[in-house]
Formats: C-alpha cells, structure tokens, sequence
C-alpha cells in the first residue's frame, strides 16, 4: 500500500469511492480461465517507450518480466489451471507491456521475497499490491496505479448503513487482520472511542478469509474492516455481504498502490506515462472493472509520490 497526504480532494474521493464499491457489490462469476479471454488489450504508447532510460535492460528481450505474489483474488491469484497468474495487477500487467510493444511473463515470487528478487533482477519490476513509503523510496522507484483503501462490509441484512469514523464501531464486534495497518488503525479508532466514553469495540480474528466470512454471514461478527479489494470480491462471488464504508489504507492520512522498479534504474518514468495512457483510453478503468476493483481507480499515476511516514 501507499500514502499521500490528506486534502479536500481525498475527501470527496472517499464519497466517490463508497458509491463505486456499493454499486459493483452483487453477485459476479469471474472468468479465472487460463486463456482469459475477457482480458482487455492494448497499443504501444510511444513515449513510454522512449522514456525507458537507454540504460536499462530488460530481464528478457522483448518480454516485461514481472514479479508476483500469487494467492490474494482478486489482485493475483492462480486460474483454474492452478498456473496461470490471473487478476487485476495481472491485467494491469498485461496492459504495461503492450503500451511498451512486449509480452508479459510473471514471476511468482512469495511477499517477503520480492525485494531481493527486484534487486538481484530476477524481474524487471513488481506489481503486487506493494504501498509506496518513505522508507521503500529509499531503495525503490514507484509508479502509481491503484488507490490502497480498506473496505468496511457487513451482512447484507444488518441494521449497519455506514462505517466511516472512528464512533461508527463502538460496541461491535470487529473482524480484522491481525498485525495489519488496518488493526493499527482501528484500534486508534476504539482508543479514541473509549476516551470519549463511548463502549468498546471487540476484535477478532480468523486464521482465514473463509472463517472470517462464515463469522460475519452467520452473525458472531458485526462488520470487517480488511482491504477493499479482497471483500469487494468476496462480495460479488457469494451475494452475502455489502459495502458500507472505505478508509484510508493509511488513516488519517491516504495511500496509493504502485509498481515498484530498481531506485534509479531508468523504469519509473516509462511505467508512469504507460499508466496515465491506459487511464486516458479507457482501458485502466475497463481491466478494474472485470475484478469488481474500479472503486480503487485513480486519476493520474504519479512518479515516488510522498509515501508512509517513517516509523
């Protein structure tokens, strides 16, 4: 996830950005074929390509070599053949390297793993869901694509219509992911709260997606705060759950998620003009659209944009 300061603006994205996601929140077969004929496509852009400094070289001639971390739909995960990369980065993947006149080939490489696979080259950059900060600045390059936003959801037939400040979860009973910026945030929240004498909130937490799901459906739990993206697609597979609030991924200030490239190689820039092509075509927001996610479009991707503070 990444961070930019809090404006007026960001505010009023966050309405926007509520609309979106209710809207798309029903039931939605996904297309997790290999072949993925849905995937959109499109041209080389010129002057991505020339932007590429001449010194950089490509892991692979003619190829954009991408590192992954697979098993988090609807972002990356396996298609029914169980290896083929398909989701929303993949897409978007996709879409970079024919705006750069390639092919796409992925890399799976586990989270904890991919900063030195970046750095060895292994992969000519990585787009996995990674947030800009101020400490990754230090040793990468980022080029924005998708807003990093956490996503409020509740049964379809709670009496919850809006989860979007900290009193709004006094007294419930909340799922969250333990060790997360969203617990980190949250708790805050009912800290807050409890100084204010409002009740408590209660928090739990499930070792996996199914559980915690099964524990919101059935009642034990009021609402789950975790990433937009995974309850957005959760949503619109099951029927059973709805939206009724997003938070900055980074509270109190707002994140942005990027492509992350080697600091200085010559890459950002090329990544950057690429993306701002797909969002001006109409292509960006059409590959966010097949995977529920267009609540999370920018835009204008931007080139190490300020991120989360140092701890």
């Amino acid at each position: 996830m990444s961070i930019r300061r809090t404006t007026a603006a960001a505010a009023i994205g966050i309405a926007a950005l509520l609309t979106a996601v209710g809207a798309q929140a029903q039931t939605k077969a996904f297309d997790l074929t290999p072949e993925q004929a849905g995937r959109v496509h499109t041209t080389k852009v010129d002057a991505a390509i020339a932007a590429v400094s001449p010194g950089f070289k490509f892991v692979k001639d003619g190829v954009f070599t991408v590192g992954v971390s697979v098993g988090d739909p609807p972002l990356n995960t396996y298609g029914s053949d169980a290896k083929t990369v398909v989701g929303t980065d993949a897409d978007l993947a996709s879409l970079v390297a024919e705006s750069l006149g390639r092919k796409v080939e992925f890399v799976p490489v586990a989270w904890a793993d991919w900063p030195l696979g970046l750095v060895s080259g292994r992969f000519d950059a990585v787009i996995s869901n990674v947030t800009v900060t101020e400490a990754r600045k230090e040793r990468f390059d980022f080029s924005t694509y998708r807003q990093d936003v956490l996503g409020a959801y509740v049964a379809l037939n709670s009496p919850i219509q809006s989860i979007k400040e900290p009193k709004d979860i006094a007294g419930l009973k909340v799922i969250v992911g333990a060790g997360t910026n969203q617990e980190k945030i949250v708790v805050e929240w009912d800290r807050q709260n409890v100084a204010a004498g409002l009740k408590p909130a209660e928090f739990l937490y499930f070792d996996d997606n199914g559980a915690s799901q099964l524990a919101l459906v059935s009642g034990r739990a009021d609402v789950e705060i975790n990433p937009n993206s995974r309850l957005a697609y959760a949503a619109a597979v099951s029927g059973k759950t709805r939206p009724v609030g997003v938070i900055n991924g980074g509270w109190p200030l707002t994140a942005d998620i990027a492509i992350t490239t080697r600091k200085g190689s010559g890459l950002a820039d090329a990544l950057t003009l690429a993306i701002n092509a797909l969002i001006e075509n109409g292509t960006y927001r059409k590959a966010l659209e097949r995977w529920n996610l267009t609540a999370e479009a920018i835009e204008q991707s931007r080139t190490n944009p300020p991120g989360l503070p140092k701890v």
